[in-house]
């Protein structure tokens, strides 16, 4: 007997012994296995779409990545709770509970594959899913699985369960280059995964086991029937209610996928070029002020000529902050050049300069609001300045004079400062400016002889907003412009004054009177037309035009860019705010203003245009230029301004060789043509002078 159990002894010893080396051999095969698979790459996730917020964190634009995919950056966070409930009990109801492995699902996948001899269910958790999409393989093998194990071990190690349940949600595959659940909610249901209803969020966790199969924009009824099955079995887990789940299956499944979000298409192109490693990018731009501004253009564009673009540019006083920027009404727009920011591009102002020539006249001391001054005809040399329609108001006041635009009143004060004060100024608060090579600077850039942006144009009107401080413009929430030394465009004083006059200017009909200061702007040749305005917290500069600068007879500041204005302002969601009246300045009337300033005194005598006569010259439209004036669709167009400088009225219009006004005492007529081609225009005055032009007309 005790030989016998001796034996036995032995005998299990060698077989506990036999079995622990079998143990040790299987340790040491896995863990080989383990090591030639090497370490776990997470790179694959780090590879996500570039995406430009707003300053409270709503999308503006996202961007496709290298390969061309929609790969957005969520949180779990930012997800629908119910979407998260629904997809844990469908997929991996014990996902908060196991190690990455559900032993028990992976049983009952092998017990219903033997009964069955099909796969019924599958095994994988979420985190073998994340595994699977951080090494996509095509093969489904019992080696391809084994790694899917060892993969999701190592995931649960290295990683929270909400950082992995974050993997998923944004690699998971949803139909087409969408991938994760942020993608495939902004194209298939046109609205952040933030709220879903049961049905959208059904369909959102039946999509990524078949994507293609499923897609509800290529096969809506195999869509539902996914949807409908997760809805079936959430139910059945209590996840949702009978009712809930009835609701949710009457819903309609989408059957097309919607645009990506596409505000501030510009500014985001800008952001991204100069970042382009950052892959969430945040602007001071306000997305809610944004859409109602594009919203705004586009409505107001359509009813003009299908080749205008328009620009809207709207800044936080006291900050810089640029809080909306439409650079053009349709960005996918060939037609009106979409692509093309129309705030950065260089254009004639027109009169919207004015204002400035008028505040260096205050801060000179020559001149004050209620300073007369003579609108009458007048030379300056070579140059006679004429009003934009052609008459004369007589002596008024600088502010009756600034609030009319008058342009005689405005050259006489520039004659005074003289333009190089007036470009030194402009240069020396960093705004940049254009100027003619072949001719130095004249009197003419106070009425748009020279060029400027949008951007820089509003950022002046900005300044006289801030006390005469031109701001440095921040693009970037919570970007701070580094500190520099004050820029000026005037002192507080002045642009005061300016501030109290534009204030008082008779604003277009869709608006009320004395709520904002503002000035318009038309561009020689009727190329550019603009609108500035401004209170204390806000400036909006508005333009429209051709991106290409064809004449656009008609198109006038006044008319077309000031009405956009006024609903701009309207959409700020703010009451307008007068700015304060500063120290030192002077409220008088003429008659008790000191008597050097109740007459703006001539340090350079300007000369009667009676006197000697300038040249008589058409001075619109140019020579050799193209009018459009929508004559190419056989339709009957508009009629063509003619206008002429110099010369001694009366004068006679002709069109090749045919008149069509004589006896005219103003220097404008009205033509309308008859027909597409090239004409000759002239015009003859009282004393037999001529000019004539060629152009033609579309």
């Amino acid at each position: 007997m005790r030989r016998e159990g001796t034996s036995l002894v032995r005998a299990g010893r060698r077989i506990a012994a036999g079995l622990a080396g079998l143990v040790a051999l299987a340790g040491l095969g896995l863990w080989s296995y383990v090591e030639s698979l090497g370490p776990l790459d997470l790179s694959v996730s780090e590879t996500r779409s570039t995406v430009v917020l707003d300053r409270e964190g709503r999308l503006l634009r996202p961007f496709v990545t290298a390969e061309g995919r929609w790969r957005l950056p969520l949180a779990t966070a930012d997800v629908d709770p119910h979407y998260l409930a629904m997809l844990k009990a469908y997929e991996d109801a014990r996902f908060d509970r196991h190690a990455g492995v559900d032993p028990f699902a992976m049983l009952r996948a092998f017990h219903q594959l033997v009964r069955s001899g099909g796969v019924v269910s599958g095994g994988s958790t979420l985190t073998m899913q994340v595994a699977r999409l951080l090494e996509p393989r095509e093969d489904r093998t019992i080696g391809a699985k084994l790694r899917q194990v060892v993969r999701a071990l190592q995931l649960e190690r290295r990683l929270t369960k909400d950082q992995i349940l974050t993997l998923y949600l944004t690699l998971a595959p949803y139909g087409g280059n969408l991938e994760g659940a942020r993608a495939a909610s902004l194209s298939y249901f046109g609205r952040e995964p933030k709220r879903l209803s049961f049905a959208e969020a059904a369909l959102l966790v039946a999509l990524p086991q078949a994507p293609e199969l499923r897609r509800p924009d290529r096969d809506p009824q195999a869509a539902r029937r996914a949807r409908d099955r997760v809805i079936d079995r959430v139910r059945a887990r209590g996840v949702i209610g009978a009712a809930e789940a009835e609701a949710a299956k009457a819903e309609p499944v989408p059957n097309r996928r919607y645009a990506f979000p596409m505000l501030a298409a510009h500014a985001a192109e800008q952001a991204v070029a100069e970042r382009p490693s950052e892959k969430v990018q945040r602007l001071a731009i306000d997305a809610r002020l944004q859409a109602n501004l594009e919203r705004l253009a586009r409505e107001r564009i359509e009813r003009l000529d299908p080749r205008l673009s328009l620009a809207i540019l709207v800044i936080h006083n006291a900050t810089g902050e640029v809080r909306a920027q439409v650079g053009s009404p349709d960005y996918l727009s060939r037609e009106r050049a979409g692509a093309i920011d129309m705030t950065q591009a260089l254009r004639s102002p027109g009169s919207a300069l004015k204002p400035i020539v008028y505040a260096l006249a205050f801060e000179n001391g020559l001149a004050h609001p209620e300073t007369l001054l003579d609108d009458r005809p007048s030379r300056y040399g070579a140059y006679q300045p004429e009003n934009f329609d052609l008459g004369f108001q007589g002596t008024v006041t600088a502010r009756r004079a600034l609030q009319l635009s008058l342009n005689v009143p405005a050259v006489e004060l520039l004659n005074e400062l003289g333009p190089a004060r007036l470009l030194a100024r402009l240069h020396q608060t960093g705004i940049g400016i254009a100027m003619p090579r072949e001719a130095a600077p004249g009197l003419a850039i106070g009425l748009g002889g020279l060029g400027i942006t949008l951007t820089d144009l509003t950022r002046i009107f900005a300044g006289l907003a801030r006390g005469g401080e031109v701001p440095r413009l921040a693009r970037r929430f919570g970007e701070v412009p580094p500190p520099d030394a004050p820029r000026r465009i005037a002192d507080p004083v002045s642009a005061w004054y300016v501030f109290d006059i534009l204030r008082g200017a008779p604003p277009p009909d869709n608006a009320l009177a004395g709520r904002i200061a503002f000035k318009t702007g038309t561009s020689y040749g009727y190329r550019d037309a603009w609108a500035v305005g401004y209170d204390r917290n806000y400036t909006v500069g508005v333009w429209i035009g051709r991106p290409d600068g064809t004449a656009v007879p008609g198109l006038v500041g006044r008319a077309s860019a000031a009405p956009v204005l006024f609903d701009a302002y309207g959409r700020l969601g703010v009451e307008p705010e007068a700015l304060p009246v500063p120290p030192f300045a002077l409220q008088a009337t003429t008659a008790t203003l000191p008597p050097p300033l109740r007459h703006v005194r001539q340090d350079v005598p300007k000369t009667l245009a009676s006197t000697v006569q300038a040249p008589l010259r058409i001075t619109f439209p140019l020579d050799g230029s193209r009018v459009e004036l929508g004559l190419s669709g056989g339709e009957e167009g508009g009629s063509l301004a003619l206008k002429a400088s110099g010369g001694v009225p009366p004068l006679t219009w002709l069109v090749d060789g045919a008149p069509v006004e004589a006896g005219s005492l103003r220097r404008s007529a009205l033509w309308q043509p008859q027909g597409v081609g090239f004409v000759r225009l002239s015009v003859i005055d009282a004393k037999g002078a001529t000019d004539s032009v060629v152009v033609r007309v579309e």
